[in-house]
């Protein structure tokens, strides 16, 4: 599938293309929610803006590593791809079928609900839950209709979402009065920066950071995937952490610590002190504008792991259908259907619980092969290699394993949940290689 065309005839997802499904992966609720369960454990400016500076550098970091492995082995699939040639099949296997089942079906409905929910700011009165399903299957449909029409319809709700966001950080500095914090260090902030309190709420930030390799799942459907490949991961991901940075920025400048502490909705609210009343309205159109585009990159990459799956698993065949635009439309089909049994069943959120482990260990194992990968088999060429190798995956190896380790120790059950899911992926290939139902992967 290396650099297939992007369907209907299109030469190529572009690397505009690209970026915007970056960005639109990473901006998605968490950035609006966050700080209200970090401020209460950091009261100051300067830590909890260098909170969201150090899990950008880290996101960073394991983009560059994604970045070499996916244009070292430019097959879309993101995981399942890059696990099944560091690994072998069965790891790659055993990582698919957790992206292809609920790991983007979730997210999709969280994000689906999210929208129901922000929209009643604009339209009190109105049901999230069908507000929700409506947005599933809009998105979807458009997907349906080929590469061309997706790629169209992702760059400019993303470029609508980067526009407000600008509108409403620039509107925030320049509404003028007294900040409602200050952002120089304080004698205090190193203590801070190494409590338990900063550690918990890194967690939170790499989980609104989620999204960074988001353009991997498509690579082989890139025109140019060695230039645009890299590029399209660190300016998404780059443009992703200033715009959290200062937003967070304008959130603290302009609301008290007090008003934003315990708070999930730390947008509306600062969104009230910048514009008063209405500015609940305003900021709930800006949250529902900017999740369709979220919920589109999910919709666009995710199916893509089932399609490489179909392509090597004879059982799993029919997933790999495309129809004469190029959609994968079973397997556009299926992840809907997914997201919107969870939505209805609302179980989305319990599923998030238990694959967050999963999904964590699977950016650990990918990383961690780009290492051994270099020990082993130096002689390979490498269209693109990692900056500041061996940091930089040092780095996303560290901070990725203590929030394993963490997650383990604060909530074991749906840590061990989600091991069972892993091993239920593994026994699935057990039972394909048993039957001969597996082929080797392209």
């Amino acid at each position: 599938m290396t650099g297939a065309p992007g369907g209907d005839g299109a030469p190529g997802v572009s690397t505009r293309a690209a970026t915007a499904i970056v960005v639109a992966d990473m901006i998605g609720v968490g950035v609006f929610t966050s700080l209200g369960f970090q401020v209460a454990g950091i009261p100051s400016g300067f830590a909890l803006l260098l909170l969201w500076f150090v899990g950008g550098v880290v996101a960073l970091c394991g983009a560059l590593c994604y970045a070499e492995l996916a244009t070292l082995f430019p097959r879309s699939g993101g995981e399942y791809n890059l696990l099944t040639r560091l690994y072998g099949p069965a790891v790659g296997f055993m990582a698919g079928w957790i992206s292809a089942t609920v790991g983007f079906a979730a997210p999709v409905a969280l994000a689906a609900m999210a929208f129901g929910q922000y929209a009643q700011s604009v339209l009190p009165g109105a049901p999230p839950l069908p507000l929700g399903l409506a947005a599933i299957w809009i998105v979807t449909a458009v997907h349906l209709r080929g590469g061309r029409h997706g790629s169209r319809f992702q760059v400019g709700f993303t470029a609508l979402k980067l526009a407000l966001i600008a509108a409403f950080i620039v509107a925030g500095f320049a509404r003028g009065g007294a900040p409602a914090i200050g952002f120089a260090p304080e004698a205090s902030d190193p203590a801070r920066i190494f409590s338990a309190a900063f550690a918990v709420s890194l967690v939170f930030v790499m989980y609104a950071y989620a999204g960074w390799n988001a353009a991997t799942y498509i690579v082989g459907e890139l025109a140019d995937p060695p230039r645009s490949l890299p590029r399209a991961l660190l300016m998404g991901t780059g443009l992703v952490v200033v715009l959290s940075i200062a937003l967070n920025a304008v959130f603290l400048y302009t609301t008290p610590l007090a008003d934003l502490a315990g708070q999930i909705d730390v947008a509306l609210i600062s969104g009230r002190h910048v514009f008063g009343e209405a500015g609940g309205r305003l900021v709930g159109a800006l949250i529902c504008a900017g999740l369709i585009p979220t919920i589109s990159a999910m919709t666009w990459i995710g199916p893509r792991v089932a399609v490489a799956m179909g392509e090597d698993t004879p059982l799993l065949r029919p997933l790999a259908r495309r129809a004469r635009s190029g959609a994968p439309v079973p397997a556009l089909l299926l992840q809907g259907a997914v997201a919107s049994l969870l939505l209805l069943t609302q179980s989305f959120e319990a599923v998030l619980d238990f694959i967050q482990f999963s999904l964590l260990l699977c950016s650990f194992l990918t990383v961690l092969g780009l290492i051994r990968l270099r020990l082993t088999r130096p002689d390979l060429p490498r269209p693109y290699r990692a900056w500041g190798y061996p940091l930089t995956p040092l780095i996303f190896l560290a901070v990725t394993l203590f929030m394993l380790v963490h997650l383990v120790a604060v909530r074991p059950v749906q840590s061990l949940a989600g091991l069972v899911l892993m091993l239920a992926g593994l026994l699935l290939y057990a039972l394909a290689r048993a039957r001969g139902a597996a082929a080797p992967p392209r």
